[in-house]
């Protein structure tokens, strides 16, 4: 299970920055996750409580923003989203699709802390 490593990481970085605001607590952790990611939601969020447990992380929220997946058609000269992550192909003309565009992110975006 890599997201409880992912939870512990995500942990660390808002430890870190607690260390340079004395007195501060974090809220919450916002976070940006692709749907190709390869990282289950509801597995991140259960990980991200179990590593905040004792940790001045402790009740803070986690919360998610999932990104889709979105491609670029050589064809139509567009920028589409796909509907589904098994069917890699522009939903209007049908071409495969080679150049992703989002859906691969990982990514701490903000911090709610309050001092």
């Amino acid at each position: 299970m890599h997201e409880l490593s992912i939870a512990m990481s995500i942990v660390e970085l808002a430890e870190e920055e607690l260390a340079l605001r004395s007195g501060a607590a974090i809220q919450a952790v916002h976070l940006k996750l692709g749907r190709l990611s390869g990282v289950s939601r509801e597995a991140l969020q259960s990980c991200f409580a179990m590593a905040c447990s004792d940790s001045p992380l402790a009740g803070s929220r986690l919360i998610i923003e999932e990104i889709p997946v979105t491609i670029h058609c050589s064809n139509c000269v567009e920028t589409r989203r796909l509907d589904s992550i098994q069917f890699f192909c522009c939903p209007v003309c049908g071409l495969a699709a080679s150049d992703i565009v989002s859906g691969k992110e990982l990514e701490v975006v903000a911090l709610e802390i309050l001092e």
